[in-house]
């Protein structure tokens, strides 16, 4: 039996730890899961005993034909027409191409273009942030409740009259081929004022957004949802969150979080759009923009504009709905300033218990003001221009500087990796984070920081595993969960064996199965345990 660790449910014990379910294990969407844990906890080949440099190290390096932005996704026991069955690494690049690599060795099993006829992927959009072009950005996500299973993906392109297209892709992960009658342009039109509006409706610009936050499949395999950020803050642009059938590429819901403003958009360094397992409610930071400090009577913004906050959006009923919010008694200034909480990822925490017995519900999340803002999922305080009291908890200090990464959560603790700092771990007792790291890596990463990822048997074996984003050469670093004091391997130990080029922004490891898979501005590297 194959289980993914997106739709996977776990059980869980005391401050959260995650009990897994015995079963081989498939990386189908960002960060492992839609609560975001950066966790796979069916880990059994890698441990802190075989995991140095004389036993571990570059297995292959498979050069692709553009940056691949994106997470690399991982299927076990593929079938590919003509070619027998394969685990399968898939990939996507910068110059809207999709590749089936085996996961094994690096060899492509197939390529397909999501471009269409006479089209090239986008040029940069006079922004510096996705370069040279801009393709595949985000994470894609994989339906393996489907047959056959079904990579879905948003590409950006350019036709020959210069006009800029986005399109919702499904592929079949055998072939390659498109399904459900795809690809289909990415249209939609809000009510309101805002920025780039005409006829009482905010209309979406192609041109104008990119897909930068990995894909969200709805925690019931029916609903992809799609969140769009800006090139380089280049006005008009607003808040969109799009949502599309999984079954036929439908439209089925569209929401703008700036209607009659400008700006906050979605990005969060290219973490995923999260959900809450159980319900599906989605979790994400808005980037800076227009926030209406007058109230109504619900204590909503009144003209419904939530630029730079942390937001529960309700997916009941296959519509999105701001259900409730927090935003920081600052947020004016902090917007004005581009000091914005959109630059992080947003972790949806497992039940807690605090030392009463009461259950909480949780989500963690931070950004460039690097505060570390913990909310609770059932009541998230909402705004108050004169303090942040009403939000559960609010840490500030802890971390070293601001945050362009995510969390990842492991036996009760969030590891956070912000820009010229270290990696720390941060325990919880109870339902209560502390302030104080447990421990911490020597090295400070550089911008942007480091979104880890851990591999573990069950509560075992824990590895945080992160990339240092240098030139000319990035490094993979792995640590030991319990104490980030101890190094357990990183690729510059053995640089002209491990090498494997510059570093790519914000790319987030894959491992799985024994390797480690790191996406790079030319094409995917494997590290494992070294033939012997």
């Amino acid at each position: 039996m194959t289980v993914s660790l997106a739709s996977c449910r776990f059980l869980t014990g005391a401050l959260g730890t995650i009990l897994p379910l015995a079963a081989q294990t498939s990386v189908l969407t960002s960060h492992n899961d839609v609560a975001r844990t950066g966790l796979n906890p069916l880990e059994t080949i890698l441990t802190p005993a075989n995991v140095n440099s004389s036993n571990f190290g570059k297995l292959f390096f498979t050069k692709l034909d553009g940056k691949v932005d994106a997470q690399p996704l991982y299927v076990p026991g593929v079938s590919i027409p003509n070619a027998g069955t394969h685990n399968v690494l898939i990939a996507v690049t910068e110059h809207d191409s999709i590749y089936a690599l085996d996961a094994d060795n690096g060899a492509v099993l197939w390529r397909s273009t999501a471009l269409l006829a006479g089209e090239a992927p986008s040029d940069s959009r006079n922004c510096n942030q996705i370069i040279p072009e801009i393709g595949i950005t985000s994470t894609p996500v994989i339906n393996d409740q489907t047959t056959p299973m079904l990579i879905y993906l948003v590409a950006m392109s350019k036709d020959r009259s210069g006009n800029y297209h986005q399109r919702l892709h499904a592929l079949d992960i055998n072939s390659g081929r498109e399904q459900l009658g795809g690809p289909v342009n990415i249209q939609a039109k809000y009510p309101g004022s805002g920025e780039n509006s005409q006829g009482g409706y905010v209309i979406f610009d192609p041109a104008q957004y990119a897909a930068r936050a990995g894909l969200l499949l709805s925690p019931g395999n029916t609903t992809v949802y799609i969140a769009w950020t800006s090139h380089c803050d280049i006005r008009p642009y607003t808040g969109w969150i799009l949502g599309y059938s999984a079954s036929d590429l439908s439209q089925t819901t569209v929401l703008n979080t700036t209607p009659n403003g400008s700006e906050g958009a979605f990005w969060g360094s290219g973490s995923g759009v999260a959900a809450d397992p159980a319900t599906g409610s989605i979790f994400i930071m808005a980037g800076n923009g227009t926030f209406d400090t007058a109230l109504n009577s619900q204590g909503f913004p009144a003209n419904g504009d939530f630029g730079n906050a942390f937001l529960n959006i309700s997916t009941a009923n296959n519509t999105l709905q701001v259900a409730d919010y927090f935003n920081m008694s600052n947020t004016v200034a902090e917007s004005d300033a581009d000091v914005d909480l959109g630059s992080g990822g947003v972790l949806v925490l497992p039940d807690l218990r605090d030392s009463s017995g009461t259950v909480w519900h949780l989500a963690v999340g931070a950004g460039k003001d690097a505060n570390i803002y913990l909310v609770n999922r059932d009541n998230m305080g909402k705004f108050n221009p004169n303090s942040n009291d009403a939000i559960y908890q609010d840490i500030t200090g802890a971390l070293g500087g601001p945050v362009f990464s995510m969390p990842a959560w492991f036996n009760g603790q969030i590891y956070y990796g912000a820009v010229g700092d270290s990696l720390k771990a941060f325990p919880f007792s109870g339902a209560t984070l502390s302030s104080t790291p447990s421990s911490q890596t020597s090295l400070k990463f550089s911008f942007p920081g480091t979104t880890s990822s851990i591999s573990a048997n069950g509560s075992t074996n824990g590895i945080v595993w992160a990339v240092e984003n240098k030139s000319p050469d990035a490094v993979l670093h792995a640590y030991l969960a319990s104490n980030l004091a101890s190094e357990l391997y990183n690729s510059s130990s053995k640089s002209l064996r491990d090498r494997f080029g510059p570093g790519n922004k914000f790319i987030t490891p894959t491992i799985v199965n024994g390797k480690v898979y790191v996406g790079t501005p030319t094409g995917v590297v494997a590290f494992g345990l070294l033939p012997r």
